[in-house]
């Protein structure tokens, strides 16, 4: 008789799927489960964060990251609750993530019983896979495939388990489903790679817009874009794809974007998607031509409307078309748009060379620049901080992730986690703002009982940065975006770690480097002034309804809170 708990069973089958560590609570819902975790801990380690949306996001963050499962679990009732942000991160950027959830005992389901909820009914929207297990006998089959499906699905996988099965016994070994997961192949046929290129060939101010499904594909998108000779804009996903200074890359899109790669995109006369769900349906050309690539067929012309869909593998896809596609020599829209990159750059390089106090943003990208080491992994949070971010820290062969479709703030810090968990070799930096970092500040705390050497910037200006902003250009007057003031450095101390506080030019240059020659796991509190992230592109409405906002703020209070206006009159159309 085979005579294993379930449980037992269940982590030889994480650990045969090559989990290494889950991210979660232990509590009296999964409670035997973690036991038997506990006796395979040199395998498969739990870490045990402070919340369990930490957990969730971590997970997601691993899963981007790395393209395998991030596993994450939790109690049932008011731990489950707590995972939704981060399995909504998860499901928006197509991350496959596996969450384990305890349920009161198969005896009490149904009753109303102490933190019983309706599980299967709360997960529902979220997760592609979403089985509530009913015996212990369904339970190893059940993991196969809800592994199988997060995979299949590029989704969520939801597990429900009565805590009293994890301790059940399994009476066979025999199973009904396979542990392995067989990837699908698809590629585009002959006849839509030439339809392909005939609208390439025809085309004279062709533009690319990849996103993350190119991250597997730098040197294919590079000979691509030389081939044809297009300019190149990153959607934000797609950051530090190809190198920010690349001759041929315009930055971002959108009101995070570049002003060359906004009036490049309204000059285009054919737009080529490559692994991107691009969103913003405003910032694209009015009707031209469209080219898209991407492995799941259903994505092709969901966003946009397109003449040739191409369903594949970017990687495979761009080398065929690089192959079939005759080589331009010169043209004359992608040299005006290198000349206008070259100029956008000039000016981003002043004014993050400013020497001027108060600090701002810009000041401490440039400052930041000097210590990311080839190879590093820059997990970036949600508010200003993106702006600054991808406007202004310029990677070469660095990776970056945040959360991108939900963009939740808090997601900086579980992303430089699950960061150094995947690659404890790499450099990890965590970029966030003060109200971003403050919502999971509490596992900084993780960081440091698992000995995770992070470095934590947080740009500090006590409020919710971009929501003032937001409500400056819709033309009202600020409301409840002030924070208060926390010394964030003070705190990293009081977990165990190393704090560091920037408050002028003269500390940025040696506290930044004390930050980085340290082996501990390092927050760095950076107080900034108040900035408003203008866009690459001001658009004349915002512009009447940013004047609006002052016109108030004046008569109300008498002051005239003023953005910095030459860098707002250039960006105007």
């Amino acid at each position: 008789m085979f005579n294993k708990r379930t449980g037992e069973v269940l982590t030889q089958q994480l650990i045969n799927w090559g989990v290494d560590h889950i991210y979660g609570m232990p509590g009296d819902s999964i409670n035997e489960l973690i036991e038997d975790l506990r006796k395979r801990k040199e395998e498969i380690e739990f870490i045990q964060v402070r919340h369990e949306e930490t957990g969730a996001l971590s997970a997601a963050a691993y899963a981007k990251l790395t393209g395998k499962i991030g596993v994450t679990a939790a109690i049932a009732g008011p731990g489950a609750v707590h995972l939704l942000n981060g399995l909504y991160d998860a499901k928006a950027d197509s991350a496959p993530v596996l969450a384990i959830v305890g349920q009161v005992h198969s005896e009490e389901v149904g009753t109303g019983a102490f933190q019983e909820i309706n599980l299967e009914r709360m997960f529902d929207d979220v997760a592609v896979f979403n089985r509530r297990a009913e015996t212990e006998a369904q339970l190893p089959d059940l993991l196969n495939q809800a592994i199988k499906e997060a995979y299949t699905y590029k989704g969520v996988a939801v597990l429900i388990v009565p805590d009293d099965l994890f301790a059940a016994k399994q009476k066979e070994e025999v199973r009904l489903t396979s542990g392995k997961y067989y990837k699908a192949e698809v590629s585009p046929s002959q006849t839509q790679l030439n339809e392909a290129r005939q609208l390439i060939e025809n085309a004279e101010k062709p533009i690319i817009l990849a996103g993350q499904g190119t991250r597997q594909a730098k040197n294919e998108l590079i000979d691509f874009a030389e081939t044809i000779k297009a300019p190149v804009i990153l959607s934000l996903l797609a950051k530090g794809v190809i190198p920010d200074n690349h001759p041929y890359c315009l930055g971002q899109l959108g009101q995070i974007g570049t002003k060359p790669a906004y009036h490049a995109m309204k000059e285009t006369d054919l737009l080529i998607l490559v692994g991107t769900q691009f969103p913003y349906r405003d910032f694209l050309p009015e009707d031209v031509s469209a080219i898209q690539i991407d492995n799941k067929s259903a994505h092709l012309g969901k966003y946009y409307p397109i003449e040739v869909g191409l369903p594949g593998d970017s990687k495979e896809t761009l080398s065929a078309l690089t192959k079939l596609v005759q080589s331009v020599e010169k043209r004359a829209y992608l040299e005006h748009y290198q000349e206008k990159m070259n100029e956008w750059r000039i000016a981003i390089q002043e004014e993050k060379r400013s020497t001027e106090d108060p600090l701002h943003a810009p000041q401490v990208m440039y400052e930041l620049e000097k210590h990311v080491e080839p190879g590093a992994i820059i997990s970036g949070d949600v508010g200003n901080v993106t702006v600054w971010l991808t406007r202004f820290l310029h990677l070469v062969n660095q990776k970056f992730i945040l959360s991108g479709w939900l963009a939740t703030m808090g997601s900086g810090l579980p992303g430089a986690i699950a960061a150094k968990k995947a690659h404890p070799e790499k450099q990890v930096i965590g970029v966030a703002g003060d109200g971003g970092f403050s919502m999971v500040m509490h596992d900084f705390v993780t960081a440091v009982k698992y000995n995770l050497p992070i470095k934590m910037i947080v740009l500090n200006n006590s409020k919710i940065g971009m929501i003032k902003y937001e409500q400056e250009q819709m033309g009202h007057l600020n409301y409840v975006t002030n924070l208060g003031e926390v010394d964030f450095a003070k705190f990293a101390e009081a977990c165990g770690g190393e704090g560091i506080r920037i408050e002028s030019y003269e500390e940025l240059e040696s506290k930044m480097k004390q930050a980085f020659i340290s082996d501990q796991p390092v927050l760095v509190d950076v107080v900034i002034e108040d900035q408003a992230p203008l866009p690459g592109k001001i658009e004349y409405q915002s512009a009447v309804n940013f004047s609006k906002y002052i016109i108030k703020e004046f008569f109300e209070s008498g002051n005239l809170d003023l953005p910095d206006m030459v860098k707002a009159l250039k960006r105007l159309r």
